[in-house]
């Protein structure tokens, strides 16, 4: 799941290299927006920690 932001960047990359700027744009906020979603998704989760 932590690898999608990744490959997410890695096609913007991609698609900015074949002159797509419009789509490598949008494609790097969706990257970003994902990367925002799955940080609340950790951040909020609770600890299971026995002491």
């Amino acid at each position: 799941m932590m690898a999608l932001p990744f490959f997410i960047g890695a096609g913007a990359v991609y698609l900015a290299w074949k002159d797509r700027g419009g789509a490598a744009l949008l494609v790097a906020v969706l990257g970003v927006l994902l990367l925002f979603v799955l940080y609340r998704l950790h951040a909020t989760d609770t600890l299971d920690i026995a002491l």
